[in-house]
């Protein structure tokens, strides 16, 4: 069977290391990659800042600063005056040079108010999705010059391969709603927080969703074969995947494992007695 992406359904169980749509032709006339010097099992490539303004405006907005490299952020800012700052989501290495950041440029974060999720800036239209579920903070970015689209993804969706739910901050019932949201963004790009640009944001959201639900079924499999620890369940669900990696697995086991329980919850007695040392 195949999925929305053109991949098999017994390939969405394996360990996905691909990008999960095409890849983007190009970049928005208005957005420039500057990706910083951190590449890692979980970094990819390196943290993606993103410098985004519309030729001619006189300003940029930069999304996630990155790692505190000097070098790095000075590139950065290099590309300035710096009207303003966003960042998708918490995590050190999209906002370690947060602070360092600002004080180069003198920038100020941008936060978007109560009551309004849209801001003009740098020759851009900028629209907040609120889209937890890899961090409870987790957001991504609509943008939108001229005719040009795209959606900046943070890690909620990456260029390449699959994220991380990091839980207990991540939730798997929250972060297969935000991709449910992000299926809505047909051939858009998503210009993601590591890895390549993806031609087509719904394209990526429905594969990660159909992987997601493989995964599950895959957990339940291994609860009712007896796998009693969150560690027994990577063991046999991610057993194709590097043990460098197993760790963060067991961030995405927990959170599934915490989806079947509320699940089990709502519908009635489930496996039960699974041990969480």
């Amino acid at each position: 069977m195949l999925s929305p992406a053109g991949r098999t359904i017994s390939a969405m169980t394996g360990h996905v290391t691909a990008p999960a749509a095409a890849l983007a032709d190009q970049l928005p006339s208005w957005a420039t990659l500057v990706r910083a010097p951190n590449p890692g099992p979980m970094t990819l490539d390196g943290t993606n800042t993103w410098v985004l303004g519309v030729p001619g405006a006189g300003e940029v907005v930069v999304v996630d600063p990155g790692p505190l490299d000097e070098g790095h952020l000075a590139a950065v800012a290099a590309r300035g005056p710096v009207a303003g700052v966003l960042v998708t989501h918490g995590h050190p290495d999209h906002t370690e040079g947060l602070d360092r950041f600002l004080e180069l440029t003198g920038a100020e974060p941008l936060i978007f108010r109560c009551g309004w999720s849209t801001i003009e800036l740098a020759g851009l239209r900028i629209r907040l999705l609120i889209t937890p579920g890899h961090t409870a903070d987790s957001l991504c970015f609509v943008v939108e010059g001229g005719d040009e689209r795209a959606v900046f993804t943070g890690d909620t969706i990456l260029g390449r391969g699959t994220t991380v739910v990091a839980y207990p901050d991540g939730d798997l019932g929250d972060y297969l709603a935000s991709l449910a949201t992000l299926t809505e963004f047909s051939g858009v790009p998503a210009l993601p927080g590591h890895g390549p640009p993806l031609a087509d944001c719904a394209a990526a959201a429905r594969f990660y969703l159909a992987h997601r639900q493989a995964r599950l079924d895959q957990v339940r499999t291994a609860l009712g074969q007896g796998a009693r620890t969150a560690a027994e369940v990577v063991a046999m669900v991610y057993a194709d995947v590097d043990r460098s990696l197993w760790s963060a697995a067991e961030w995405s086991v927990r959170a599934q494992l915490a989806y079947l329980d509320q699940e089990n919850r709502e519908s009635g007695p489930g496996a039960g007695g699974l041990e969480n040392p």
